[in-house]
C-alpha cells in the first residue's frame, strides 16, 4: 500500500504542476471481488494525444530536473502485474483522468 500511496502522491503533484485548480482522488476497494480502483481527475492543462502516448515511456518526462519519468510506467506495471490496467484520458485545456485497477 505504501508504494500505491506514493504513486497517488506523485500523480497529484503532477496535477498541481499542470496548473490544476481541482484534483479529485477516488479510491474504491471491493473486498468481494478483490479489486482496488483508483481514479484521479484534474482540471489542469491536459495533454495532447501524442503526449499521452509518450507518458508510458520511462525515458520521457516534461520535468527539467531529471531525464526519466518512472511514476506512470511503474504504476502501469504494478497494475498489470495484478491483471489490472492503467488508463489515461486527457484533453488539452480540459484536464486529465487517470484510472487504474488492481
Amino acid at each position: 500500500m505504501r508504494e500505491i500511496s506514493l504513486h497517488i502522491l506523485d500523480i497529484a503533484e503532477n496535477c498541481v504542476n499542470a496548473d490544476a485548480k481541482k484534483v479529485i482522488i477516488s479510491i474504491n476497494q471491493n473486498l468481494n471481488s478483490d479489486k482496488l480502483l483508483i481514479t484521479i481527475i484534474d482540471d489542469g492543462n491536459g495533454m495532447a494525444p501524442e503526449a499521452v502516448a509518450k507518458v508510458y515511456d520511462p525515458f520521457v518526462t516534461s520535468r527539467k530536473t531529471r531525464k526519466v519519468g518512472l511514476g506512470i510506467p511503474f504504476l502501469k506495471a504494478a497494475a498489470e502485474a495484478t491483471n489490472g490496467y492503467l488508463k489515461i484520458e486527457s484533453e488539452v485545456d480540459h484536464g486529465t483522468k487517470i484510472s487504474t485497477k488492481f
